[in-house]
């Protein structure tokens, strides 16, 4: 069903925002040698959004993504070499006007129908929704759909807040919100994880909405084995960012309790104080004292951030 902000912005590329105001919406869609995915997305945005801004980010394709965004009427921004999903977000945000960012892959996943349901949900007074993606529509083997709820069951640890999708590309943010954060957001893949989490920990709203995505158009540009592991050294990488302390104080814990259990078994073996014991626990004390310690410069970095709020 069609609902009043997807009918507002057919009419002219606006969205009405909660005080009765209105919104310009841009669209941002990272390609690289997706003219395929294009020639079926771009289409649908145009049918449904006519006045639009649409933003494709040519990531160094060596296909005609360029040809067919310009003759589907988008704004093309051209990489000159492929600088990662992540760096053509952040040059498709940069360019973008739009008080409200909807941000979408081009392979053709992500339905033009579903985006009313999401700006809808962002007129609630949301800074950022997400689509959700189904179990039974996500492109993925077991193994991966395994690793992904292990990811969002890790990351919403972190941040305190269940996250049922943390990799989806398909969302809507209020601009000037997510650019605050487009000097944190990595070059790569994970720039979903990192916004995430960064808009948790600053204290904005994040809601999600459950879609359906398509058969991708295309292979897919990210690698099981090598992306899967360093995609969860990112996990631990932005947990650090994001809440430090929850990340060393289980390990300060481990520390200090390996250190008791070994000075407890040496005072009753041999009636003495070890130095593994003394190394034990003072490693505890120093990890803590880290933690604590990056915990005041992350609450620091996000009094920066908040700063025009």
């Amino acid at each position: 069903m069609t609902t009043a902000i997807e009918m507002s912005a057919v009419a002219d590329a606006r969205a009405p925002a909660a005080g009765g105001a209105e919104v310009t919406v841009s669209f941002v869609l990272p390609a690289r040698n997706e003219a395929a995915g294009l020639a079926l997305v771009l289409p649908e945005l145009r049918r449904r959004f006519p006045q639009a801004e649409i933003l494709v980010v040519d990531d160094g394709s060596t296909d005609d993504t360029a040809a067919v965004a310009t003759a589907h009427g988008a704004t093309v921004i051209a990489h000159p070499y492929s600088m990662g999903n992540g760096a053509a977000i952040k040059s498709g945000a940069r360019a973008a006007a739009g008080e409200v960012l909807v941000l979408m892959d081009a392979d053709g996943q992500h339905r033009a129908e579903d985006v009313g349901a999401l700006l809808a949900m962002l007129e609630h007074g949301h800074d950022m929704v997400v689509g959700a993606r189904s179990a039974s529509t996500q492109q993925a083997s077991r193994g991966r759909w395994l690793a992904n709820n292990v990811y969002n069951r890790l990351a919403g640890w972190m941040v305190g807040h269940r996250i049922p999708d943390l990799t989806s590309g398909f969302r809507v943010a209020r601009a000037s919100r997510f650019k605050r954060f487009l000097y944190m957001l990595p070059n790569g893949f994970s720039y979903p994880t990192t916004i995430t989490m960064g808009f948790f920990r600053a204290g904005y709203t994040v809601a999600y909405v459950p879609v359906d995505v398509r058969q991708r158009v295309g292979q897919s540009h990210i690698r099981l084995l090598h992306d899967g592991v360093r995609f969860f050294l990112i996990i631990f990488r932005v947990g650090t960012l994001f809440s430090p302390l929850k990340l060393f104080l289980p390990i300060s814990v481990v520390f200090l309790a390996l250190g008791l259990v070994n000075y407890g078994y040496s005072y009753l073996t041999s009636g003495r104080f070890t130095n593994m014991s003394a190394l034990l626990l003072i490693t505890s004390v120093l990890v803590f004292l880290i933690g604590l310690v990056s915990e005041q410069i992350t609450n620091l970095m996000y009094m920066r951030t908040n700063d025009d709020d």
